[in-house]
């Protein structure tokens, strides 16, 4: 036999060639932002629209020709995707985060006349779509790398210390940082108030979630009653059942000293609470319901053999062998509650919640991100740590 016949066939090699299509997809979509839409925008003063400027304008050639070679240097590694490429995008995604903040310090240096101390710099399209899609790309690395959720967290928290450094020593004349400045007091208070309110709303609930799962699992007839109800309850809209919580409250705080005096009204963190543990209680209760039935008969069988009573085969075995499920649920309330946290700030629970409908009321896009872009930054954390630790307490986890 030749050397040619021992060669796989063209059909052959087509088929074991695959490159990875996100990837591709991402990058392209990167590189296209990029050119197409504004990477900063630039303003005399906060009252006035900026002017919008492209990436070649913002960052000179030759920041654009490294961040196009960047982007295309993903797409080449994706087309014959292997371990090791994956580690070499791994590894230019984060060059590209770390270049970030530094391409807006060389756009400010060359936009923002020192002479106009009120000036802003603004962030365009580009950058949050660049930094959207970066963040698609570490997903489907995690995914590809089979690496732990902490990992791009860990990832996360370095570069975003790095950003917050030349935030705070360089960028001084980024509209975000100035609205930053102009209520740090504030800010770190509303972060307070909206960490308080989720975690006690997500407390109640895992207990409630918990002790409502047990009962429906003891009595029948309750699962469906329960299930119907918190179904009802997760299709109020969040402002509709503030309204609704809102004349109830009052009445008990005005007419009921005990309640008044634990500062229970209409507005503020009463019904914020009760809202948000209503709706948090259905993704608890549901995923608590099913990893308490999800443990096999044989196992509960074989505890019994050994002498457990029926208190120990459920705290001993059941729970633990559920736990994993459960704290999936845990994960998904808790996501869910600092979102929703943010729409109390309209029945005076502050929280961070209170700059996003302060930026709305007074058309400052900076203002909303102030106080958007810490709840996306705790939803992830939140979703990254509780996701690990499912992860690892499942059997044959990654520690």
């Amino acid at each position: 036999m030749s050397l040619i016949d021992a060669l796989p066939s063209p059909a052959l090699r087509r088929r074991s060639w695959h490159p990875n299509s996100v990837l591709l997809c991402l990058s392209g979509v990167m590189l296209a932002s990029a050119w197409l839409f504004s990477l900063v925008s630039v303003a005399p003063n906060r009252i006035v629209t900026g002017t919008s400027f492209g990436i070649v304008d913002a960052i000179g050639w030759p920041g654009a020709a490294l961040i196009s070679m960047l982007f295309m240097a993903i797409a080449a590694l994706a087309t014959v995707p292997s371990q090791g490429h994956y580690r070499a995008i791994l590894g230019i995604i984060m060059l590209t985060l770390l270049l970030m903040p530094f391409g807006l310090m060389v756009a400010g240096h060359w936009l923002v006349d020192a002479s106009m101390p009120q000036a802003r710099l603004g962030i365009g399209a580009a950058y949050w779509t660049v930094l959207f899609v970066l963040l698609l790309c570490l997903v489907e690395l995690r995914l590809r790398l089979g690496l732990s959720r902490w990992w791009p967290t860990l990832i996360l928290s370095a570069i975003g210390a790095v950003w917050w450094g030349c935030a705070a020593l360089w960028l001084g004349n980024l509209a975000l940082v100035q609205e930053f400045q102009a209520r740090d007091t504030q800010f770190y208070q509303a972060v307070k108030q909206h960490i308080a309110l989720v975690s006690i709303a997500v407390g109640v609930s895992v207990v409630l979630g918990l002790l409502l799962a047990m009962l429906m699992r003891r009595y029948q007839r309750l699962q469906k009653v329960a299930f119907a109800l918190l179904n009802f309850l997760q299709t109020i809209p969040s402002l509709a059942l503030f309204g609704l919580l809102l004349a109830p409250l009052a009445w008990l705080g005005a007419n009921v000293p005990m309640l008044a005096a634990l500062g229970i009204s209409g507005i503020g963190n009463a019904p914020a609470l009760i809202a948000l543990i209503a709706y948090s209680l259905l993704p608890m209760v549901r995923n608590t319901y099913i990893a308490l039935e999800e443990v096999s008969v044989e196992t509960l069988q074989a505890a019994k053999a050994m002498g457990m009573r029926t208190g120990q085969r459920f705290w001993q075995v059941r729970f633990p062998l559920a736990l994993p499920v459960l704290l999936e649920g845990v994960r998904i309330t808790a996501v869910q509650a600092v979102g929703l946290t943010a729409v109390a700030a309209l029945i005076g629970a502050g929280g961070l919640g209170t700059f996003i409908f302060q930026g709305l009321g007074q058309a400052a896009m900076d203002m909303v991100l102030l106080g958007a872009l810490p709840i996306l930054i705790l939803a992830l954390m939140v979703d990254a740590g509780l996701g690990a630790l499912a992860d690892a307490l499942r059997p044959g986890g990654q520690e």
